[in-house]
This record gives C-alpha cells, sequence and structure tokens, in this order.
C-alpha cells in the first residue's frame, strides 16, 4: 500500500533518530510511528534496521527503562509485563529485562498501598475489596496485595 510521504523534508532514518533522541522507543513503536508519518514499509525497514545496526535502538534498553518508569509510577510485575507485551518486545526481552532490574514486590506493593491508603486500614469488606481491586489495577498479585493491606491492617 502506499503512503504520501507527509515529511518529505526528513529521510526516514533522519525521523526515526528525531524519535529516539527525546527517548527509548520499542522497535514495534518506532516502526508504527514512522508509518503513521507516511513513511513506506520499506523505508522504515531500512530506517529500523540502520538503527538497530548502530545501537540507538535496543528492545532490552527500551524494556528496561520502561520497567524503571512502571516501578517509579508503583505499578507491579503484572502491570509492567503487560505493558511491555502490548507494546510487542519479545517476550524474551522481558524475561531478560525483568531480572536485570530485579523488585521487591512485595515492598512496592505494600508502599503503593501506604501511598494511597494513608496506612489506614478498610473499615469493612466493601472498602477492603476496593482495596484489593485497586493494588490489582496496579498489577500485583494477590500474595502481594495480602502482604501489603496486611502491612497496614494488623488484624
Amino acid at each position: 500500500m502506499y503512503r504520501k510521504n507527509t515529511t518529505s523534508h526528513l529521510s526516514s532514518r533522519e525521523a526515526a533518530i528525531q524519535l529516539l533522541s527525546r527517548r527509548d522507543h520499542g522497535e514495534q513503536e518506532l516502526y508504527h510511528k514512522l508509518v503513521a508519518k507516511g513513511y513506506s514499509d520499506d523505508q522504515v525497514t531500512e530506517a529500523i534496521a540502520f538503527c538497530l545496526e548502530h545501537k540507538y535502538l535496543d528492545d532490552l534498553r527500551y524494556a528496561k527503562s520502561q520497567i524503571r518508569q512502571h516501578v517509579y509510577k508503583g505499578h507491579g510485575e503484572r502491570r509492567i509485563r503487560q505493558e511491555l507485551a502490548q507494546k510487542r518486545v519479545d517476550a524474551n526481552n522481558i524475561e531478560l529485562a525483568m531480572s536485570e532490574e530485579p523488585q521487591d514486590w512485595f515492598d512496592l506493593a505494600k508502599q503503593a498501598a501506604e501511598k494511597k491508603f494513608k496506612g489506614i486500614a478498610a473499615k469493612d469488606h466493601k472498602e477492603k475489596a476496593k482495596q484489593v481491586r485497586f493494588l490489582q489495577y496496579r498489577g500485583f498479585s494477590f500474595e502481594q496485595i495480602e502482604y501489603a493491606l496486611c502491612e497496614i491492617d494488623p488484624d
């Protein structure tokens, strides 16, 4: 399919480097952004190959960066894995990045709970369920949620 090149003043390589100079991108994310800018599949493939060859683009580095950003936001392992998979980062890179960016997910769940609930235990089952849903949405496992809420609620 032919797409009109709306960014004729920049080559696909230049556009890719410009995008990567702002922040790391995953290979698939960069691919989609360049296609959206109007570059042909061949131009995009060539630009991505150039960026990979010169180490401007690295899915493992991107995955590790995403993990750090999500951890800073108080997100759990499940959510981070899901987001990386949605961004089509290879499963092997996700596993490697997770092992190279180790976290104490239980402690992170506790921190997220303390920040959100100010260390105040749930008054009833409805409120407790709301706290559990919040931490589930954040990407924590039931064991991590139980630990975090048990730390708040000493009962």
